[in-house]
């Protein structure tokens, strides 16, 4: 009698499952990405799961300031993170200073990565006093620290959320526009680009559909550090009073309005924000790390 039992057809390997299932092996990265999964959830619905808006001056009641964490408001409400000496609830704070860190984060990234690969691809592709001109650019500017160029750019341009995704724009788009460059030169010299070439393929379509799929490795890995990095160069911007407003503060300022009160036993009105901006520091960096690791077999054990 012949053998009616099938089996289920095989799913493909592919390098995406490949890649997901060498990176799940790391049980640091998975529980750093579930972190960070859990904070931009907790940014995201924030606004509707805290007890209050602590911006909204109708919602304060300066009779709760200073209180400690787990305290209780005349009203009835627990502040389990304490309040600041306005009156604000911690936790509230944290969260809505989140929002403000993690959106001037990635949209400065966002453009600074579109400046950062165009650029970068228009050096690697066309080589000569275009490459020349670009990457002496990218040396001046990588020549001085972040913060002082920053710094710089915001005393010219002002306060105000836009002035500080534009400083960091212009901070971080060298590192993308260098890295894109290092990998595509290589592409560059590759016969598929010469087929491509004589097939009478358009440069943009050139540049864009072949160089930049096979450059995106170091470019991945890199985004991920630069996430982390735009976060920190925020936090100190707003620290030091050149950042975001005071109506709109990121963690940095939360940090900044608290640390006066350190040394009066009020620690948790700078701790709890550097804590949050710690946590989440630290998980990007994490899956940055074992995403270069999966990235680039030279770096696995």
């Amino acid at each position: 009698m012949s053998d009616l039992t099938t089996t289920a057809p095989r799913r493909k390997d592919t390098p995406l499952r490949r890649l997901a299932r060498q990176f799940l092996e790391d049980r640091i990265a998975v529980a750093a990405l579930a972190v960070f999964l859990a904070v931009a959830l907790f940014t995201l619905l924030g606004p509707f799961i805290v007890p209050q808006n602590p911006y909204d001056l109708a919602q304060l009641d300066f009779m709760d300031g200073g209180l400690p964490p787990g305290s209780q408001s005349f009203s009835g409400m627990t502040y389990w993170l304490g309040t600041d000496t306005q009156g604000r609830d911690m936790l509230s704070a944290i969260a809505y200073g989140l929002r403000i860190s993690l959106a001037v984060s990635f949209t400065s990234l966002i453009l600074a990565l579109i400046i950062g690969v165009a650029a970068g691809l228009a050096a690697a592709y066309f080589g000569g006093r275009i490459d020349t001109l670009i990457m002496r650019v990218v040396d001046i500017q990588l020549s001085f620290p972040s913060i002082l160029i920053a710094l710089i750019l915001l005393a010219l341009f002002g306060r105000g959320i836009d002035k500080v995704i534009l400083a960091i724009v212009i901070v971080q788009w060298a590192d993308f526009a260098r890295t894109v460059r290092s990998s595509a030169i290589v592409e560059r010299r590759k016969e598929y680009i010469e087929a491509a070439h004589c097939l009478g393929l358009s440069r943009q379509r050139t540049m864009f559909r072949h160089l930049l799929p096979n450059s995106l490795p170091p470019l991945i890995v890199l985004a991920t550090v630069k996430i982390a990095s735009a976060i920190s160069l925020e936090a100190t911007l707003s620290f030091l009073g050149a950042g975001v407003p005071i109506t709109q503060p990121s963690l940095g300022l939360l940090i900044a309005n608290g640390y006066d009160f350190l040394l009066s036993g009020r620690y948790w009105i700078a701790i709890f924000p550097g804590v949050a901006l710690l946590i989440t520091i630290v998980a990007i960096n994490l899956v940055g790390d074992r995403l270069r690791d999966v990235l680039n077999p030279r770096l696995q054990k």
